[in-house]
């Protein structure tokens, strides 16, 4: 990934830095087909069609090549790294999926033909919110205005986790996602939710909870609890090797989460994963 990001970095340089943050490797291919075009009419003006007295910068042509089999290279390193950042999404998105069919397998009553497709990871990001792990303090929201009613509701819920009524966070948070659907707490709303299944014992619904919070908002920052706790929970339900896939993927997908990836090696340890 590290070439990755140097290839994308060089790209980028190319464009201005306003539209920079926009682009994708679409875009950026097709800047380099309309820039190719440009050095081959560049070549072509460069090229005399007779003998001529005007002489040309020393090594003009040279440096021209140069730079179009520069270009040439970065094109093809562009569609390299296209190719492969889909097939990791495409990966991760089987994954998901799979491990899906396999909590519904091991819940009663479970509808498999009512699973809905996972979708690919890094579509459309889901809007961020700066959300603590912890269940009282309400997450930031920045600029997302929260419904009326939507933080006293999410604060109560997590004072009942807090102090041990599982039943009651359950409850509650069952109730604040069906009040206030997608809205900026749904992720860690899923997570706490999971925490208070988890607390009654009811390990396969408290497991789909963070299933639900990583699948459908992986950029959040709820994100790398519900991956650690989905691995955790699928550890403790007995699906051993399933679990130490899903807690191995917490450190490379996200890496500047230190207190998840402890949590995740942690579990790993007790399951005596690889």
């Amino acid at each position: 990934m590290r070439l990755g990001a140097i290839v994308v970095g060089g790209l980028l340089s190319f464009a201005p830095f306003g539209v920079q943050a926009a682009e994708t490797l679409a875009d950026i291919r097709q800047d380099m087909s309309v820039l190719f075009v440009e050095i081959q009419k560049l070549k072509r003006e460069l090229s005399t069609t007779g003998p001529s007295t005007v002489a040309l910068p020393a090594g003009a042509l040279d440096r021209i090549n140069a730079i179009e089999s520069e270009l040439q290279r970065l094109t093809a390193k562009t569609e390299e790294l296209e190719f492969r950042v889909g097939r990791v999404a495409d990966d991760g998105a089987r994954r998901l999926g799979d491990l899906e069919f396999r909590l519904c397998e091991l819940e009663d009553g479970c509808d498999l033909g009512s699973l809905g497709r996972v979708p690919t990871l890094g579509g459309e990001a889901e809007t961020e919110t700066a959300t603590a792990p912890t269940p009282q303090p309400v997450p930031q929201t920045g600029e997302t205005q929260l419904a009326v009613g939507e933080e006293t509701d999410f604060r109560r819920a997590g004072e009942a986790l807090a102090q041990g009524d599982f039943q009651s966070a359950a409850d509650q948070f069952a109730t604040f996602r069906e009040t206030y659907p997608g809205g900026p707490l749904e992720a860690q709303a899923l997570v706490l939710e999971g925490r208070a299944l988890a607390g009654q014992g009811n390990l396969r619904d408290a497991a789909r909870r963070f299933l639900d919070a990583y699948a459908g908002y992986p950029n959040d920052d709820a994100g790398p609890e519900a991956l650690w706790r989905l691995g955790a929970a699928l550890g403790d339900l007995g699906n051993t090797s399933e679990a130490c896939v899903t807690l191995s993927e917490v450190a490379g997908r996200y890496p500047g989460s230190r207190e998840a990836i402890a949590e995740a090696e942690a579990a790993k340890a007790r399951f005596n994963c690889p």
